[in-house]
């Protein structure tokens, strides 16, 4: 997964399918919490066709460790199926999410 930094304060880590997906978060997990102040992160899902209940536990791992830094987290792209996911779950209402990067790059500038 490319982890780019789109700015000192906003990074993008694009997401793909298992079993890259769980090395991708865990990769993200390594390096977030080293960067100081902690950036804003946005996970590109438009490369993600299916999720488990691990790749859902490391989402919310991921959530919890930007809450807890007081940085912002969103979620961009989702497909249906994955999205369906989402709702079915209640997780529609724990994660932000936008239709695509490029929406949630412009949250994020808007929100700062």
């Amino acid at each position: 997964m490319p982890i780019q930094k789109w700015s000192d304060r906003i990074w993008v880590a694009q997401l793909g399918d298992e079993p890259g997906f769980t090395e991708d978060l865990d990769q993200l997990l390594e390096k977030v919490p080293v960067q100081t102040p902690m950036p804003d992160v946005v996970l590109d899902m438009s490369g993600v066709r299916h999720l488990n209940s691990s790749n859902l536990s490391h989402l919310l791992r991921v959530r919890k460790l930007i809450i807890d830094s007081e940085t912002r987290l969103r979620l961009a792209g989702p497909n249906d199926h994955v999205w369906a996911l989402f709702l079915s779950t209640g997780l529609d209402k724990v994660f932000d999410f936008t239709s695509d990067t490029t929406t949630a790059l412009a949250d994020l500038q808007i929100e700062s």
